[in-house]
């Protein structure tokens, strides 16, 4: 007798787990410097995840990637959301809550598990960079990067052809670089 398979529900939150740290990821790139003084971006990721688990009767998933895609599309609007919020309160809060450094790794970038110090101001270097990047640099670098999209879904995202979203990222890749050894070099005596 075979299996039965898994219900949209079960199937929805095996990928949602799957996709924490992407979704992670994605919310601190975009939170940009002046929400992520107000917010923490486990607050927002929490509030996603509880949105996507609530609608997920709503929504006909056929796959993971329109899974993602929802998933990204329902950060983007919580995030504009909380940015309108700000604008229409100018509350102050506490300083942003680092999240954890499994963040790190959706960022592809490399920290000793072991030192959580150097992990989260690994991070926040990295954020540092992305900030100072023009929108379409950091655009690029996300969805082919941080959620490993293909070129030709990152060309279709960003509504330009394979070709000049290699261009594109290539120099956008490089452009980081410069903004991470800048601030290397710049720290050392």
């Amino acid at each position: 007798m075979a299996a039965a398979e898994p219900g949209p529900s079960s199937r929805i939150e095996g990928w949602l787990e799957q996709n924490l740290p992407v979704l992670r990821a994605y919310v601190r790139v975009h939170l940009g410097a002046a929400l992520r003084s107000r917010e923490s971006a486990s607050d927002v990721v929490q509030s996603v995840c509880r949105e996507i688990l609530a609608d997920v009767g709503d929504f006909a998933v056929a796959d993971e990637r329109s899974f993602r895609h929802w998933l990204c599309e329902t950060a983007r609007r919580k995030l504009v959301d909380r940015s309108r919020y700000w604008a229409r309160q100018r509350r102050r809060s506490p300083g942003a809550i680092l999240d954890d450094v499994s963040v790190l790794q959706a960022y592809g970038t490399a920290s000793c598990p072991a030192d959580a110090a150097a992990a989260r101001e690994e991070l926040t270097r990295v954020e540092a960079a992305l900030d100072r990047l023009s929108p379409e640099h950091r655009d690029v670098i996300l969805l082919a990067r941080v959620l490993g999209l293909p070129h030709a879904d990152t060309a279709e995202r960003l509504g330009r052809s394979e070709g000049a979203v290699r261009v594109l990222l290539y120099r956008a890749m490089a452009k980081l670089g410069e903004e991470l050894g800048t601030r290397d070099s710049a720290d050392s005596p």
